[in-house]
């Protein structure tokens, strides 16, 4: 009967040890595969800016969220271009490296976001947003910007891009 009570646990530990193994396994493979054939296990964004604008033209940050997976996926819209300018979601520098005046509105939201925050991408998809960041973001002309999204941390969203330009007026 001691002999019981002593396998009993031994095997529960050598059982669990097995399934983790397995998993970590399961999660090792489809990691790889993922990488082999291009697709990642989350949604992208992508920012691209053209900073030459005629005057009173938007300067229009155009933001791209690539579904690279083979299922849709969802995120949430805050502060992202997909809602109207509630936060300050970009990181702006000029060469100096001081940061860009935030001057929009700053949305107090409640946790956790509703449904209706969310916007689903299909599989191998994208959903494209435009904003006008001089409506948010004080910019100085013949200026030099680094632009950075810093908002992944509320959506979601995974953006590796860091984009470059000057703030120029067209005559």
């Amino acid at each position: 009967m001691k002999n019981i009570k002593l396998i009993i646990p031994a095997l529960l530990v050598f059982f669990s040890a097995c399934s983790e193994a397995t998993r970590n396994t399961a999660k090792s493979e489809s990691s790889a595969q993922a990488i082999t054939s291009g697709k990642t296990d989350s949604l992208e964004a992508k920012i691209k800016i053209n900073g030459s604008v005629a005057p009173g033209d938007p300067l229009l940050l155009r933001f791209v969220v690539y579904n690279n997976t083979g299922t849709a996926k969802s995120f949430c819209i805050w502060h992202t271009p997909f809602e109207p300018l509630m936060s300050s979601y970009l990181s702006i520098t000029d060469e100096k490296g001081e940061e860009a005046q935030y001057k929009g509105a700053m949305a107090k939201r409640i946790m956790p976001p509703p449904a209706s925050s969310y916007s689903t991408v299909k599989a191998g998809d994208s959903l494209v947003a435009n904003a006008d960041i001089l409506k948010a973001y004080e910019l100085k002309k013949g200026s030099s910007y680094k632009v950075v999204y810093t908002g992944g941390n509320m959506s979601g969203l995974v953006s590796k891009d860091t984009v470059t330009f000057i703030y120029t007026e067209l005559h």
